[in-house]
């Protein structure tokens, strides 16, 4: 009997060790080794067996000039939200991983998708977590056309592919891939053995027949994607469900794509007849209340569009003997950054204050065009003034106290005219050209000149 080969892989960032070891020496983790257990090749008794590429055909040398480079047709999925964050549709042949919390919506997404897809061409939807009467239940409350999708109760990656090659669908739907597993490998489903390996079999069923592949998985309480940092290796495209249970605003953002812009953002509604398109996010983001001082809209770039956001700061004075810092869609680590520099460049010292910094609407802001925003925030709220209630501000911070450029400058202003604001602070280096009339454009090159442009 063949002697099984092993591996021992971190969980944390996917490197693999020939023996197990306390601590991963990639990533510095401790504990995140598990045990693996590597497939091998079996030869064909009495014959040598066909070698085949990951593509279920012999690989062959060619010059890069040969190689055909027509866009694939994409599959529309029935939401212009989801095929933005897609890269303009669902491409043949792909294999795509949707994460998200628990209640997230993930599995209402995909069924309203197929349903849709189902009246077009075969499509399959495996579920490892419900039952087939559950998803019906869910279907007949959505009022969906569930009458052409094809629909299977089953966990083994064996079944799944052989009833799939049976049924020859051109979308199947995997939910999720915690719960199917692989008969040969004997751990259990969801560990990292497991998950690596259904995902690496359904990814080489994907590209060997042409089947879009999507697979459901779930987050760990960090808001990562659960399983080895491989399986975002494997897979075409990975994007995350976001939103919490008090909120019914669904953010779709992805977070890898072979075909297209990553950090795209979809922006979802969670009603009682499923998840419908927001098809302009920054009027739910900007439904502001009562004008108070500490609040400022700011533009931020989500993949290939600007997005209106309301940024809203408090700085009280601290009853500890610590201040706070409290930065919630913010990086605060970056906010404290950015108080120093208010405090070295503008003459500011707010070290006994407690500062608070929001995001409505639950956007998590990533780039550092928000940075000026902030701190105008941060000083309207620590002066206890207003600050005009149609004025929009982006820039980049740097230590110096100079407001750098950032990115798609002339797009941001012309979103903050449309939707009705009549001033805007913005670096020097994104001043248009040509302003919209009715619009005033107030550029600075240094902290100090927006703060003075406040006054």
């Amino acid at each position: 009997m063949a002697k099984v080969k092993t591996a021992f892989v971190c969980s944390d960032c996917g490197s693999d060790y020939s023996k197990w070891q306390g601590q991963c020496s990639d990533c510095g983790a401790w504990n995140t080794l598990q045990e693996i257990r590597l497939s091998s090749a079996k030869a064909a008794s009495g014959k040598t067996a066909a070698r085949s590429g990951y593509a279920g055909a012999s690989a062959a040398v060619q010059r890069l000039s040969e190689v055909s480079v027509e866009d694939l047709p994409r599959v529309h999925s029935g939401y212009k939200e989801l095929d933005r964050v897609l890269g303009g549709g669902i491409v043949p042949g792909s294999a795509v991983l949707i994460g998200g919390h628990p209640g997230a919506g993930k599995s209402t997404l995909l069924l309203q998708v197929m349903c849709y897809l189902a009246s077009q061409q075969g499509c399959l939807y495996v579920t490892g977590e419900e039952s087939v009467q559950q998803v019906a239940m869910r279907a007949n409350r959505l009022g969906l056309p569930s009458d052409q999708l094809q629909i299977l109760s089953e966990t083994s990656v064996e079944s799944i592919l052989a009833t799939a090659e049976t049924i020859k669908p051109k979308v199947l739907v995997i939910d999720s891939i915690q719960v199917v597993h692989l008969e040969d490998i004997s751990s259990a489903p969801g560990s990292v053995s497991q998950v690596r390996e259904s995902a690496a079999v359904l990814t080489r069923f994907a590209k060997q027949t042409g089947t879009v592949v999507v697979l459901v998985g779930h987050v760990t309480k960090d808001g990562s994607l659960a399983g080895p940092k491989v399986l975002e290796h494997m897979i075409d495209a990975s994007i995350l469900l976001e939103g919490g249970h008090d909120s019914r605003y669904r953010t779709l953002r992805g977070q890898k794509n072979r075909f297209g812009a990553v950090n795209e953002l979809g922006v979802f509604a969670m009603t009682e007849t499923g998840l419908k398109e927001v098809s302009n996010p920054s009027a739910i983001f900007l439904q502001r209340g009562e004008h108070a001082s500490g609040s400022v809209v700011t533009v931020i770039w989500e993949g290939t569009r600007p997005l209106l956001v309301e940024l809203q700061s408090l700085v009280s004075e601290t009853q500890g003997a610590h201040p706070k810092r409290v930065a919630v869609g913010l990086d605060q680590n970056r906010m404290g950054m950015l108080l120093a520099v208010l405090h070295r460049h503008a003459g500011l010292l707010i070290g006994d204050q407690d500062v608070y910094a929001n995001i409505v609407g639950g956007v998590k802001v990533s780039e550092t065009g928000a940075d000026l925003a902030l701190l105008l925030a941060i000083v309207s709220s620590f002066r206890d003034r207003r600050l005009p209630q149609d004025l929009v501000v982006f820039g980049e911070v740097g230590l110096s106290g100079e407001i750098r450029p950032v990115t798609s400058g002339m797009e941001r202003v012309r979103e903050a005219a449309k939707h009705g604001f009549k001033k805007a602070i913005v670096p020097v280096a994104n001043a248009p050209k040509e302003v919209t009339p009715g619009f005033e454009v107030i550029a600075v090159k240094t902290l100090q000149e927006a703060l003075n442009a406040i006054e």
